[in-house]
């Protein structure tokens, strides 16, 4: 299984990175994590536009699924259009806040090109992978993605505050994709986001392999995250995401 960081960006893409979107790849399948704003353009330094065979969304906000509206047009209108429906499992409310986003009508919307699937806790097979999806602590219907082939498993906690179910959704993952938005400071919100220490924390509960801080917000100084990050117990190596890098688990 291999690991590809098409974008990192927390919130809103950033200057070096667009926002999230992981690509996995696994006997020949390609799988998104995510297809937020701006990814869409450096997904092509990675992968075509019409290799990917599935995409699955944490949630609905903008820096996680924005760019299926751009992948729309890409599918609708492409050179060998109309292309196969490209599977997507996402909340179940994604047909029709995805279509509103565009600004196309109810019907019959992005579904012309996609066929969703609506997420709920538990297991799906796509592919080769096997990919858990649990709910996580976000202010909206926001999952985390254990996601397992070839006896390797990649842990995504799409956004998230401290959340028991990440750390079951990490128990002995090869590789933990946390998210870490927040610096370490007095008076941060509950129930949103982590900060580097507490990403560190989940892995070191969850005993994961390494550490990857990903969803990094523009505003913060990234050595302020990975300095919280190693007061937070985790023995492993701890690196920050950076759009482009690879990780092959074998």
């Amino acid at each position: 299984m291999k690991l590809t960081i098409v974008g990192c960006s927390g919130s809103y893409p950033g200057p070096d990175s667009p926002a999230s979107c992981y690509l996995l790849e696994a006997e020949g399948f390609r799988m998104l994590l995510d297809l937020g704003s701006g990814a869409l353009g450096a997904l092509q330094r990675h992968v075509g536009l019409y290799d990917v065979d599935a995409v699955c969304l944490s949630h609905l906000h903008a820096d996680h699924c924005l760019d299926i509206c751009g992948y729309h047009v890409a599918r609708t209108y492409g050179p060998d259009a109309p292309y196969p429906l490209l599977p997507v499992y996402a909340p179940a409310d994604a047909p029709a806040r995805l279509s509103a986003a565009y600004g196309m009508p109810d019907e019959p919307g992005l579904e012309t090109a996609f066929d969703f699937v609506p997420l709920t806790p538990g297991s799906y097979e796509i592919g080769p992978f096997t990919l858990t999806a649990g709910l996580v602590n976000h202010p909206v219907e926001a999952y985390g993605f254990r996601v397992t082939s070839g006896g390797r498993t990649v842990t995504y906690s799409g956004d998230t505050g401290e959340s028991p179910e990440l750390v079951k959704l990490a128990d002995g993952a090869d590789l933990l994709l946390c998210e870490a938005s927040f610096v370490e400071r007095p008076g941060l919100p509950s129930g949103l986001h982590l900060t580097g220490r507490q990403a560190a924390e989940h892995a070191a509960q969850a005993g994961a392999g390494r550490l990857v801080l990903t969803h990094l917000v523009p505003w913060n100084d990234r050595s302020d995250v990975m300095d919280d990050a190693v007061r937070g117990g985790f023995e492993g190596p701890i690196e920050l995401a950076r759009s482009g890098a690879v990780y092959d688990l074998g």
